[in-house]
């Protein structure tokens, strides 16, 4: 799939730049405890940048997608898990700037976050300042199981927000008409109904 139909759909969740929000930040810190992992991270990678909608061990939103590691990722099939054991090994890393400096990354692993339209918005990762064996089938698929979930709330808050959208329109032409706008859902369809 193209890149400019992948970055539509990234768009089409319009999450980026938006508040921290709990839902995320309980599954990177599942993750964080689940791997025993200094860093865990969802990110969503936009034309230039990776950047974090929830993080744990570090204070960063964004860097550059030129030097994320996340971007390689997202390069991977649909819901890839890509595993990086030691990154000083890796030829794609070895010289990268977050390897060779602070924040001194070794291990990488991460689950790409693809939308059931099957474009890959970003990663749920975790990584470590020393290196790890391999990750075993039974972690990797937990590994994926969180980007899942991800994944889900990324759906979930996009269907809450076209709800509130259409709950304000009916809102407004309820007061062009004259009526009593519906206080709920429930009012709302007894609303649509009788208009």
């Amino acid at each position: 799939m193209s890149e400019t139909h992948r970055l539509h759909s990234l768009n089409s969740y319009e999450i980026l730049d938006t508040a921290p929000e709990e839902a995320f930040d309980r599954l990177t810190r599942l993750a964080a405890d689940l791997f025993d992992a200094p860093v865990a991270l969802i990110s969503l990678i936009d034309a230039d940048r990776q950047w974090v909608k929830s993080g744990v061990g570090t204070d960063q939103s964004e860097w550059p997608r030129a030097i994320a590691f996340c971007a390689h990722a997202i390069g991977l099939e649909a819901e890839a898990v890509m595993i990086v054991e030691d990154a000083t090994l890796d030829p794609r890393f070895k010289d990268h700037p977050q390897v060779t400096g602070g924040p001194r990354i070794r291990f990488y692993a991460a689950a790409v976050l693809t939308s059931p339209s099957g474009h890959n918005l970003g990663t749920l990762c975790v990584m470590d300042d020393r290196t790890r064996p391999r990750l075993t089938g039974a972690e990797v698929e937990r590994l994926r199981a969180l980007a899942h979930i991800a994944v889900d709330e990324l759906e979930l808050r996009r269907v809450r927000r076209r709800a509130a959208q259409a709950q304000q329109t009916l809102q407004r032409l309820a007061g062009m008409a004259g009526e009593e706008p519906p206080a709920d859902e429930a009012s709302a369809e007894g609303f649509r109904r009788a208009g």
